[in-house]
């Protein structure tokens, strides 16, 4: 899980997945399926991926009353996949029946699916957050917040901006996971992103895994510009 590079598939159906991933061949990958995928294609997507040998990272962010969210993460652990989350404003008992769901919903001889916690989307600036949410205190504040909260759940990490992973790692340690979407090269566009950062800076600040999602998907030379991204984030070309 540490040190990976997860491709966010911003696609609307099975089809569309599968003519991007023509142009990797053989190449293993660590993929996000999202609400947009998963709710049109179900969990028929999940299954073909992990056939084709991917770790998912299966991104519904779930945020319910806890036996709700409980009972979804029973069912969600049979998917076999690699790394869930929830959205940490749900709450300490929520997160913490996330995670009992997953235990008991993960077939005998598999490994539990890692779970992390949203704390704050990278597309909230600090001023929505005080507007909208009403949340007075500091953005990296309330993240430091919601990442405590999520480890005192036993949860394995956050989803974060690369801006607060060193404080998260000084806070909750180097092996509390720290996800950091919002991750572009200095020439791409950050979109509806406003806390970006590129990968070099995600290395440098500790982070533990970059999602990358329509700097790769909309590229028209998809597999060169995900080798840039690597050789940016880990330091070598495959």
């Amino acid at each position: 899980m540490k040190n990976s590079l997860i491709i966010a598939l911003d696609f609307a159906n099975k089809n569309e997945v599968s003519n991007f991933l023509k142009a990797f061949e053989n190449e293993k990958l660590f993929l996000k399926v999202g609400m947009e995928l998963f709710y049109q294609e179900g969990p028929s997507i999940i299954h073909d991926l992990k056939e084709q040998g991917h770790k998912i990272f299966l991104d519904l962010k779930l945020h319910d009353i806890p036996n709700t969210v409980k009972s979804a993460m029973k069912g969600l652990a049979r998917l076999n996949c690699d790394l869930v989350n929830v959205h940490a404003a749900g709450g300490f008992e929520m997160m913490e029946s996330a995670l009992e769901g997953l235990e008991a919903g993960t077939l005998a001889g598999n490994k539990r699916p890692a779970c992390i916690a949203v704390t704050q989307l990278t597309s909230t600036s600090e001023e929505q957050m005080k507007n909208e949410q009403l949340i007075q205190v500091p953005l990296e504040e309330s993240v430091l917040h919601y990442a405590a909260l999520a480890s005192k759940a036993k949860l394995d990490g956050v989803v974060c901006s690369t801006f607060e992973a060193r404080s998260i790692h000084q806070s909750l340690g180097s092996s509390f996971l720290t996800v950091a979407p919002g991750i572009r090269l200095e020439t791409d566009n950050a979109q509806d992103q406003k806390r970006v950062a590129t990968p070099e800076y995600a290395k440098s600040e500790g982070v533990s895994a970059i999602v990358v999602g329509r700097s790769i998907t909309q590229s028209d030379q998809p597999l060169e510009k995900y080798l840039l991204f690597k050789h940016c984030w880990e330091g070598v070309l495959s």
